[in-house]
């Protein structure tokens, strides 16, 4: 054997275990109701905190897909496939729209999830504590505070006997549990509601522009996907038209809000990227316990109340876990 050819087959050999050990950067599908916005931006960040504690850095050892719905539901259907088409590692369903999207694209591919709600009565997992099959993620309450926030707001604005609560229709199963919820919350206070709809941004003008016709003297504002995403827009249109208002995330109330009472949402997305890091290094989705997010936090805006003419009770003072000033 010549020389070069014997150096050849020598360099040849000395690299085929590094080749045979190479292995395909995995890709996470995040699948999202959201737009590609601010609000998009504020979870992302926690979601990759959660990657890196696992060891996982987005294009160094891990790619992701992105499939941002802006809004419209019904383009995560085709969202949803595409990404199964393209054979990702694990799918992130991001809102709880996109939730039962990607549960109908694929029973094998591990999908992990941030919604609000029961995942169990909702048939997405067979109990929290063992999920089978291929979900599991985080859920916080939701829909459970919408008769919390109604009595929040009674107690800011006592002499209000006329309320609002503002829903997306679009996410049907959501909207009517909270608004039968909520109705029955206010029946028992003497209080009278108003159920309002907006899906859109011509909705949420068109609702703002109807509070003083229908004497809405506060306003609930339910917790949805598409209401995430507007929080600027939302305390924006609630102090021009002078109305009290509560959601659910500490944005709104940041944004110029008059309070927020919900979980925190930067955590949830932070755990799931735990556990997606968790599945890439070979655990099951199966055998993730669901993790539930109990803990609230009452955020108040005490510049807002003085623009609307309103004097914050020291009872409700004394509950907030923070004042904005």
């Amino acid at each position: 054997m010549r020389r070069r050819e014997f150096i050849t087959l020598l360099s040849g050999a000395a690299a085929w275990p590094l080749a045979a050990r190479a292995q395909p950067m995995p890709v996470i599908g995040f699948l999202s109701a959201y737009p590609q916005d601010a609000f998009a931006q504020h979870i992302l960040v926690a979601f990759h905190r959660g990657l890196k504690e696992l060891g996982y850095f987005e294009g160094q050892n891990v790619a992701i897909e992105y499939r941002w719905g802006a809004d419209e539901y019904d383009r995560l259907p085709a969202f949803a496939a595409d990404l199964v088409r393209r054979g990702v590692s694990v799918i992130v369903a991001s809102t709880s729209p996109a939730v039962p999207v990607a549960k109908g694209a694929s029973s094998t591919i591990p999908i992990v999830f941030s919604m609000g709600g029961d995942p169990v009565a909702l048939g997405y997992v067979a109990s929290l504590s063992k999920p089978g099959g291929n979900l599991t993620g985080v859920t916080t309450l939701n829909v459970e505070l919408g008769p919390k926030r109604l009595e929040l707001m009674h107690e800011l604005v006592p002499t209000t006997t006329v309320l609002g609560l503002l829903v997306n229709p679009t996410y049907v199963v959501q909207s009517e549990i909270l608004s039968r919820d909520v109705q029955a919350a206010a029946r028992s206070v003497g209080l009278e509601i108003h159920i309002l709809r907006a899906s859109n941004e011509n909705d949420l003008d068109a609702v703002f522009a109807s509070l003083s016709q229908l004497r809405v003297g506060a306003l609930v504002i339910g917790a949805d996907a598409f209401f995430n995403s507007r929080s600027e827009q939302l305390a924006a249109l609630a102090l021009r038209y002078a109305v009290p208002a509560i959601y659910q995330y500490r944005p709104f109330a940041a944004a110029g809000g008059l309070m927020s009472y919900g979980g925190n949402i930067a955590e949830s997305y932070r755990q799931v990227g735990v556990y997606v890091g968790r599945i890439l290094k070979g655990e099951n989705p199966a055998d993730l316990p669901v993790q539930q997010f109990t803990k609230v936090e009452l955020i108040l805006n005490l510049k807002t109340a003085k623009a609307l003419g309103l004097t914050v009770p020291l009872t409700l003072l004394g509950r907030a876990d923070e004042v904005i000033e």
